[in-house]
């Protein structure tokens, strides 16, 4: 179980020739963010996933933009989720499983996580543009993809219904965040046990 003084934490940096990116995490947060990856709009969803999940995050990333913002965003999900990972310790007294129907106006999505260790995503989204603004919409799996395998867990979203594209992709934020911060917490009737028959997640 976490350090009560410390808490659950967790940072990486992580350098190539197309980014560099550094990030900390601290599970038990309360949804504080610094956020600057020089993609605007990213950031925008960045500090929607750091304050509905309640993990306070200082992400920092500088990427080949003038290609476009795909390595930047890819990146940044593989060190957001080596982070989480590296927070979560052995995974030991977490609740590891949620799910959520999120709604946000005309748009309701749904997200499921399983904290498990085994990495795989299931994406059932489909944007009706390109782009929202400068942002490619594709990016947005792109993401959760990397967050996925190198956090470790399982993760499904399915956008059920919804209009305007900005708000498919904030509620796949939201929604991801939501879950994340009910699986991540501890559960206090099991807290010093891996919440698995095999004894371990990890």
């Amino acid at each position: 179980m976490a350090d009560e003084k410390t808490g659950r934490t967790g940072s990486v940096s992580r350098k190539t020739n197309e980014t560099s990116v550094s990030v900390s995490v601290n599970l038990d947060g309360t949804g504080v963010s610094r956020i600057a990856t020089g993609v605007g709009f990213f950031d925008h969803m960045l500090d929607q996933l750091s304050r509905h999940s309640l993990i306070d995050m200082e992400i920092k990333a500088e990427g080949d933009l003038h290609v476009d913002d795909h390595h930047t965003v890819e990146d940044t999900g593989i060190a957001i989720g080596q982070a989480i990972s590296k927070a979560l310790g052995d995974r030991r007294g977490i609740t590891r499983y949620a799910s959520l129907d999120l709604a946000m106006d005309e748009t309701m999505t749904k997200a499921a996580v399983d904290l498990s260790g085994r990495p795989f995503l299931v994406w059932n989204v489909n944007f009706s543009a390109p782009k929202i603004g400068t942002f490619d919409t594709e990016l947005v799996r792109e993401f959760f993809n990397a967050l996925a395998q190198h956090a470790g867990i399982t993760l499904h979203v399915q956008n059920i219904y919804g209009a305007n594209n900005h708000h498919i992709s904030e509620t796949c934020f939201k929604a991801v965040a939501r879950v994340l911060r009910v699986a991540t917490e501890i559960d206090p009737r099991q807290a010093d046990r891996v919440p698995s028959t095999k004894g371990t997640l990890v």
